[in-house]
């Protein structure tokens, strides 16, 4: 297939474009670092700025849009917000249009969200038809899958993939935990008991694969494990796995003062579970947060 990535040199992003070579695809990336696509997604890859580059002749069998600012990387202050906002709705509002303007479209477009969608819900098991609370990362997810649900052809499969916590070497969100964990200063953050549905990256990179070669597929997936864990349950684990202890909690007034809004993300959480995958029989390389773990450290 002729593939069209965005956010093709992040964290998700430059494995699945390995992956995606070793299958003998030929990808083009969208980036605002032309210059490092070859060394970090691939020789043969080619590399673009912006879609007005594309012409409407120009062809992709498939659309995979990853492309959006870590949601956590800093305090949510009105600026941060619009960059988050901008970073993922223009983009996706920009691979609309050119669909749209295309001679061909492409069969299918991979468009991604987040479980943030589902904003914070206790202990409450959520599928893909769950109903949803109205925050800022569910007002963010919204406006992210609406953007790409504009994209109405009958000839193009769109889907929709919420993703979790993605677990996997030299980034993502484990990044900034190891470092206290490893000098036994780790632990749960508040009481512990929210909770954290996860994914192991070359699992999530398996669904995107899935997703990309099944022609009946459509619609809204999460892509999480099929075992979420509570914050506390995943310090444990974490800690086990380095060979630390973790009894250095984080209180929860100490994340408000911080970061302000943004400590919703760390003090609330969803109980995510694949359904849509469990009914494909889409079997987790790591569906365990031990042997995932295990493999990432």
């Amino acid at each position: 297939m002729k593939i069209l990535i965005t956010g093709g040199t992040g964290f998700i992003g430059t494995d699945l474009c390995h992956s995606l070579i070793a299958h003998n695809h030929q990808l083009t990336v969208l980036s605002r670092r032309p210059d490092q696509v070859a060394s970090l997604c691939g020789e043969t890859v080619l590399a673009i700025t912006n879609l007005n580059q594309l012409q409407n002749t120009d062809h992709f069998d498939a659309i995979i849009n990853l492309a959006g600012e870590g949601i956590a990387d800093s305090r949510w202050t009105a600026q941060r917000k619009a960059v988050l906002q901008d970073s993922r709705i223009k983009i996706t509002e920009q691979l609309t249009l050119y669909i749209a303007r295309a001679e061909t479209k492409p069969e299918v477009l991979i468009s991604g969200s987040a479980i943030g969608f589902y904003g914070n819900r206790g202990d409450t098991e959520l599928h893909e038809k769950s109903s949803s609370v109205n925050d800022f990362a569910h007002k963010l997810c919204k406006q992210w899958e609406n953007a790409a649900s504009k994209v109405k052809y009958d000839s193009v499969r769109l889907c929709i993939l919420r993703t979790g916590l993605v677990v996997g070497r030299n980034g993502g969100f484990l990044k900034s935990m190891l470092l206290p964990f490893k000098l036994g200063l780790g632990g749960r953050i508040g009481n512990g008991k929210q909770w954290m549905s996860w994914i192991h990256k070359n699992d999530l990179i398996a669904i995107i694969e899935l997703l990309l070669n099944s022609p009946t597929l459509q619609g809204v997936f999460n892509g999480t494990s099929p075992n979420p864990v509570t914050n506390a349950n995943f310090s444990r684990c974490l800690a086990k796995t380095l060979h630390r202890p973790a009894w250095l909690p984080v209180p929860a007034f100490v994340l408000k003062l911080l970061l302000g809004e943004m400590s919703e993300l760390l003090l609330g959480g969803q109980k995510v579970l694949p359904k849509k995958l469990a009914q494909q029989k889409f079997k987790f390389k790591f569906p365990t947060l031990d042997e995932a773990l295990q493999d990432v450290l």
